[in-house]
């Protein structure tokens, strides 16, 4: 349905002929006919994202995602196909110091709405280890500075929160179907809200509150549920743990009784295994939910949730 196709930029139409991509090719892998459709055209950075503009849009909206199923979204680079799509889109949904390439492509385009995931609700600065008390036992050496953390989709409440501000931002920018994409948000916000009480209800009493990740996505839900994340790496999920971060580990995990090392999807585990190893403790999966593959334990958010929370419960000791 967009209406600013004669307004793409010059600089991206050129860059696109000169690589023989066509305009709005149809052909596009990484940006499937973006502005192509008689729908709201929505691009977004990664999967949350979609997730979010798919369940809220409806049948109104076409999404196209920047980040491919089982890429890694922190690396991501823009691609020029990509960055045309972006100035042909109705509106782009991305979560901004996620993805730095985004960030520049997004600042750089012309399209007509851009939404800030991370400007719709409270970003706070976590490092290694996030929520409560951890242990005194811990010297912290080595650990990283704490950074604006952008993983909120993985707290219900915030997610709830951001959810709310794409339903707005969709009813403005295409008012002619503002009334489903306000019952479509009143929903999600719903079904967010229930998985919050599960969560709550289900960690509310475990025979320990710390648990270790392969880098600290999981902040806001361990902040959010009274529990404390230890990460291996920080808010960079390929940073490497010094000697004495490791140690640390080691040591917090006997005295808290912590009995499992949680590494994810779409990054290599080779570190949390030896980590594991070494401290004699198991592995699992504990999925920050940065992309939906064959290695999910879902099917999409609500699911890979679901999982999640189980996991958590195994390793915590729920009662």
């Amino acid at each position: 349905m967009n209406v600013r196709r004669q307004h793409i930029s010059g600089v991206a139409v050129a860059a696109a002929t000169a690589l023989g991509l066509g305009v709005l090719s149809a052909c596009s892998t990484d940006s499937v006919a973006v502005g192509s459709t008689d729908k709201f055209d929505v691009v977004a950075s990664f999967y949350p994202m979609a997730f979010l503009a798919e369940r809220i849009g409806g049948n109104h909206v076409h999404v196209t995602s920047l980040t491919k199923p089982g890429q890694e979204p922190h690396d991501l680079e823009v691609s020029v196909r990509q960055r045309v799509g972006l100035e042909a889109a109705d509106a782009v949904l991305y979560l901004k110091n996620l993805q730095p390439a985004v960030d520049d492509a997004v600042a750089q385009s012309e399209a007509r709405t851009k939404i800030d995931a991370a400007a719709l609700t409270k970003l706070e600065g976590h490092g290694n280890e996030v929520g409560g008390h951890a242990a005194e036992h811990d010297t912290h050496e080595g650990e990283e500075s704490a950074g604006l953390d952008p993983h909120i989709w993985l707290d219900p409440v915030k997610y709830a929160e951001v959810a709310k501000g794409v339903g707005a931002a969709f009813e403005k920018a295409d008012p002619g179907h503002a009334a489903d994409y306000r019952k479509n948000t009143a929903a999600l916000v719903d079904r967010l809200d229930e998985l919050n009480t599960r969560f709550k209800d289900g960690l509310a009493h475990t025979d320990s509150k710390v648990f270790i990740t392969t880098h600290a996505a999981f902040g806001y839900l361990a902040e959010r549920y009274g529990l404390t994340e230890e990460a291996i790496n920080g808010l960079d999920p390929e940073s490497e743990p010094s000697v004495n971060r490791v140690k640390d580990l080691e040591r917090m995990a006997k005295a808290d009784g912590v009995t499992t090392v949680f590494y994810e999807t779409l990054v290599s585990d080779k570190t949390a295994r030896t980590v594991a190893q070494d401290a004699g403790l198991k592995t699992d999966v504990l999925d920050p939910i940065e992309g939906i593959t064959d290695k999910s334990r879902g099917t999409d958010y609500f699911s890979v949730q679901e999982a999640n929370l189980k996991a958590l419960r195994t390793a915590l000791g729920a009662k």
